[in-house]
């Protein structure tokens, strides 16, 4: 495969003390043990069910899943809240990527609210360097059923072309925002019956604010098999009309949906036939962002090992230091940190993607993560054997 080089990586993965470095023993045993319960398909099924009733019944649960699941994998209720996370990763020269990961009600009043807070994240990162990004979905901003009837070429009513028109205002106030106060801005990856709609906006935004430098980031997911060709459609079109691209690559996070759509409904399934077509297709990505590196930024969002190992080769290939700003790696925060934290000790840039929000209105974030890491082909255990290499290690010293 073109794709592949031999040369060793400069950095390692399996440094177990540098990855936990920043967790207590209370810690790490909290740690080990929430994901050896997600290590098992049926009691995170049946736990993620209890825990859904019991909040619908308002029963008192809230102080379990704030120490638990909330711990692990998100920052605060509120900005503010996630301070001390914010100051953490920072000593260990993390950066952070921070997320209002909060599901709100589909209303104009929903989309302002979630518009009003990005902002405020926005705000935020200006002030705090080492909030070099934020984050969001187009649609925490505007109707995802009205992108789908802009995306299958169907009329829109007067009412519905003028609440297309004020999310596409919001989007241009979040990236006007970005653009002033010089933080780099993510568009998230969404369903595919959508997301050529979400392209177009991007690119739009990127004319417009990437002229200098990379503002507005993209993002692509690997496990449709026609993103590479539409990765570099859109450098043909930065190129075109003269400006940066930003990427973030992901593999992606809504496969079941995609495929069951695709048999429902009849056409072509645009997801990858198997895991080893999206890794192939991811690293080539890679090699595409680096072979063109004078006019995209990238941000790899992989928990991937050799994927990150093969970035890092192919930065020393180009002659990219590992801090050059055009070159960011990323994970979700609570997973990976021994990707994360050995990255950055030898000086890369990293990033972890930080949620925050309030406890039942981050639930659902919560649920996917779990889900993942049951679903994922070793995902959980991958990070058990990690955390339990490193108890085992504090124990014998």
């Amino acid at each position: 495969m073109e794709y592949i080089l031999t040369e060793a990586s400069p950095v390692s993965f399996d440094n177990t003390e540098i990855a936990f470095s920043y967790k207590s023993n209370l810690d790490l045993r909290k740690t080990y043990w929430l994901f050896k319960s997600i290590n098992y398909p049926f009691l995170t099924n049946i736990g993620t069910k209890v825990v859904k009733i019991a909040l619908k019944l308002k029963l008192p649960i809230h102080g379990v899943l704030k120490h638990t699941l909330f711990q692990q994998f998100c920052g605060g209720e509120t900005i503010a809240d996630c301070t001390d996370t914010i100051q953490m990763l920072a000593s260990h020269n993390v950066k952070t990527i921070l997320d209002y990961s909060v599901e709100v009600k589909k209303t104009e009043e929903g989309f302002e609210h979630t518009t009003e807070e990005t902002l405020r994240v926005i705000e935020a990162a200006q002030h705090t360097p080492d909030m070099p990004f934020c984050a969001f979905k187009m649609t925490g901003i505007m109707q995802f059923e009205l992108m789908a009837r802009v995306q299958a070429g169907q009329s829109l009513s007067a009412e519905q072309e003028a609440a297309f028109n004020r999310g596409k205002a919001r989007l241009e106030r979040l990236c006007e925002a970005a653009y002033q106060a010089d933080v780099g801005i993510f568009i998230d990856g969404e369903e595919s019956w959508i997301q050529e709609v979400i392209d177009s906006l991007a690119n739009e935004m990127m004319q417009r604010y990437n002229q200098k430098k990379v503002i507005v980031y993209n993002t692509y997911q690997m496990y449709r098999h026609e993103m590479l060709d539409n990765l570099k459609k859109a450098y043909r079109q930065a190129v075109t009309h003269q400006y940066h691209l930003g990427v973030k690559l992901v593999r992606g996070a809504y496969m079941e949906k995609e495929r069951d759509r695709a048999q429902e409904q009849g056409y072509t399934d645009p997801i990858q036939p198997n895991k080893e077509a999206t890794d192939e297709d991811y690293n080539r990505a890679l090699l595409y962002c680096l072979n063109h590196k004078q006019r995209i930024s990238l941000c790899s969002g992989s928990h991937n090992e050799y994927s990150n190992y093969y970035l890092t080769m192919l930065m020393e290939k180009h002659s990219v230091k590992p801090s050059d700003p055009r070159i960011y790696f990323a994970q979700l925060y609570g997973m990976s940190d021994n990707i994360s934290f050995n990255l950055s000790r030898t000086g890369y840039n990293v990033a972890k993607y930080l949620p925050y929000g309030p406890l039942e209105a981050v639930m659902p974030y919560l649920f996917r993560r779990a889900e993942e890491n049951t679903s994922v082909r070793g995902q959980s255990s991958r990070e058990l054997t990690m955390v339990s290499q490193e108890m085992k290690r504090r124990k014998r010293n």
